[in-house]
């Protein structure tokens, strides 16, 4: 399978302490890099998250935000800490009994820090709700990582299978454009009234076939395409590889093109490196 270095997941967490919201988004990078927001009382679901990601996923800048909404009506009851309401108000006694009058109001008492507080939400149980949740989003984008990377192996072969009519006309044409050299060579001779016997022309044009010689080229390019299809059926993190292809293919279709001494060589030398290109800039989001 190959995967994309881009995607983006949300998924939606529902349960009697709130909801929460994972979102999970991804762009090209050379490396697996990490980001995440989150709110601050699940910092520490951090490493785990990190871990997650690097078990799954090898490339791509990855950003992971966590929006969460607590339900006020499933606070849990509140304690009262009847020892230091007591002494507060034992505190306001003695006030008032010494000519000072403090006017307590039973409310004030009650918002006193430490007399009144709700009982704390089960931290570890949400907590394992937040990385169920975060399983599923990152399910999810892998998913989509996969989506993508099946319509960007599409494209690839599509431009092989180009790559591959190129170089069969370059094959085909090689032996009349050697044909037509030669006729355009005995040509120019007889223009110029140069005597030239048919041994001499025989090694002119034998240095000139080498000269422009594309055999090695071509098969090279078949090699390289052979290469590449085998790269991407065997799936997982190759789009370091495939680059490599791509210089590979670069490097053949300059040489081709730099050999040309005809115009239809010379456009399928343009054709080749428009369809590498091409390639190139669909591996770019591979992983």
């Amino acid at each position: 399978m190959i995967y994309s270095m881009t995607a983006f997941s949300r998924h939606e967490v529902k349960a009697d302490w709130g909801n929460a919201v994972w979102e999970i988004r991804s762009v090209n990078q050379r490396y697996l890099e990490t980001y995440f927001r989150l709110p601050e009382q699940f910092r520490g679901l951090e490493p785990v998250l990190r871990e997650r990601f690097r078990s799954k996923l090898a490339r791509g800048k990855v950003e992971c935000a966590l929006r969460f909404s607590a339900n006020d009506a499933a606070v849990g009851k509140l304690n009262l800490n009847e020892e230091l309401a007591k002494q507060l108000l034992h505190a306001a006694d003695w006030v008032q009994s010494h000519g000072q009058s403090t006017g307590v109001n039973p409310v004030d008492i009650l918002r006193w820090p430490g007399v009144v507080a709700a009982e704390e939400a089960d931290m570890d149980s949400i907590q394992a709700d937040m990385l169920a949740g975060f399983d599923t989003a990152l399910n999810d984008f892998i998913d989509a990582r996969a989506t993508e990377g099946s319509t960007l192996k599409t494209l690839i072969e599509q431009r092989l299978d180009g790559i591959e009519v190129e170089v069969a006309k370059v094959s085909e044409r090689m032996p009349e454009i050697i044909d037509w050299q030669r006729e355009r060579l005995t040509s120019r001779f007889e223009e110029a009234k140069i005597e030239l016997d048919e041994t001499r022309l025989e090694q002119e044009m034998i240095l000139l076939a080498q000269k422009v010689d594309v055999a090695e080229e071509l098969d090279r390019l078949t090699s390289h395409i052979k290469e590449t299809r085998k790269i991407l059926n065997k799936g997982g993190a190759c789009g370091r590889r495939l680059d490599f292809m791509m210089q590979e293919f670069n490097r053949e279709s300059n040489t081709l093109g730099s050999k040309s001494i005809h115009t239809d060589i010379t456009q399928s030398a343009v054709e080749l490196k428009v369809l590498i290109e091409q390639m190139r800039e669909q591996i770019q989001n591979i992983e």
